[in-house]
Protein backbone atom coordinates (compact mmCIF):
# COMPACT_ATOMS: atom_id res chain seq x y z
CA UNK A 1 0.00 0.00 0.00
CA UNK A 2 1.51 3.46 -0.92
CA UNK A 3 1.47 6.19 1.22
CA UNK A 4 -1.09 9.30 0.89
CA UNK A 5 1.24 12.81 1.20
CA UNK A 6 -0.72 15.70 2.18
CA UNK A 7 0.60 18.35 -0.52
CA UNK A 8 -0.41 22.33 2.04
CA UNK A 9 0.03 25.46 0.94
CA UNK A 10 -0.08 28.12 3.47
CA UNK A 11 -1.91 31.51 3.49
CA UNK A 12 -1.34 34.46 5.95
CA UNK A 13 -3.38 37.81 6.64
CA UNK A 14 -6.72 39.31 6.44
CA UNK A 15 -7.43 37.89 3.54
CA UNK A 16 -5.92 33.92 3.78
CA UNK A 17 -9.50 32.40 4.27
CA UNK A 18 -10.57 33.76 1.21
CA UNK A 19 -7.56 32.41 -0.48
CA UNK A 20 -7.08 29.11 0.47
CA UNK A 21 -10.48 28.42 -0.34
CA UNK A 22 -9.73 30.13 -3.72
CA UNK A 23 -6.86 27.85 -4.11
CA UNK A 24 -8.93 24.67 -3.49
CA UNK A 25 -10.85 25.31 -6.95
CA UNK A 26 -7.70 25.63 -8.60
CA UNK A 27 -6.50 22.21 -7.14
CA UNK A 28 -9.63 20.46 -8.13
CA UNK A 29 -9.29 22.35 -11.70
CA UNK A 30 -5.97 20.87 -12.20
CA UNK A 31 -6.79 17.33 -11.45
CA UNK A 32 -9.12 17.24 -14.12
CA UNK A 33 -7.14 18.51 -16.48
CA UNK A 34 -4.58 16.57 -15.85
CA UNK A 35 -6.83 13.04 -15.43
CA UNK A 36 -5.39 12.41 -12.12
CA UNK A 37 -6.66 9.72 -9.36
CA UNK A 38 -6.94 11.99 -6.67
CA UNK A 39 -10.02 12.70 -4.13
CA UNK A 40 -9.17 14.52 -1.29
CA UNK A 41 -8.91 18.17 -1.12
CA UNK A 42 -9.88 20.88 1.17
CA UNK A 43 -8.84 24.00 3.12
CA UNK A 44 -8.96 24.69 7.01
CA UNK A 45 -8.95 27.83 8.62
CA UNK A 46 -7.12 27.97 11.17
CA UNK A 47 -7.43 31.46 12.72
CA UNK A 48 -8.38 34.74 10.69
CA UNK A 49 -5.20 35.27 9.94
CA UNK A 50 -4.07 31.58 8.67
CA UNK A 51 -5.55 29.55 6.50
CA UNK A 52 -4.16 26.48 4.39
CA UNK A 53 -5.48 24.44 1.32
CA UNK A 54 -3.95 20.96 0.57
CA UNK A 55 -4.65 18.09 -1.77
CA UNK A 56 -3.92 14.00 -0.98
CA UNK A 57 -1.41 12.31 -3.37
CA UNK A 58 0.07 9.27 -2.99
CA UNK A 59 3.72 8.63 -3.41
CA UNK A 60 3.23 7.44 -6.76
CA UNK A 61 2.37 10.89 -8.30
CA UNK A 62 3.77 13.74 -5.42
CA UNK A 63 6.57 14.20 -7.73
CA UNK A 64 4.79 15.27 -10.86
CA UNK A 65 2.37 17.51 -8.38
CA UNK A 66 4.80 19.00 -6.44
CA UNK A 67 6.99 19.85 -9.13
CA UNK A 68 3.75 21.24 -11.06
CA UNK A 69 1.96 23.19 -7.96
CA UNK A 70 4.77 24.36 -6.08
CA UNK A 71 3.52 23.71 -2.45
CA UNK A 72 4.99 25.49 0.66
CA UNK A 73 4.97 21.94 2.57
CA UNK A 74 3.93 18.52 2.80
CA UNK A 75 3.24 15.99 5.72
CA UNK A 76 2.18 12.28 5.81
CA UNK A 77 -1.73 11.59 5.68
CA UNK A 78 -3.14 9.26 8.06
Amino acid sequence: MSRQIKLIWDFRGPGAAKTAEHHEIHLKEYIEIEKLPITITGFKIINEMYAIAFIVVTDEIMIQVRDALKPHRGELFE
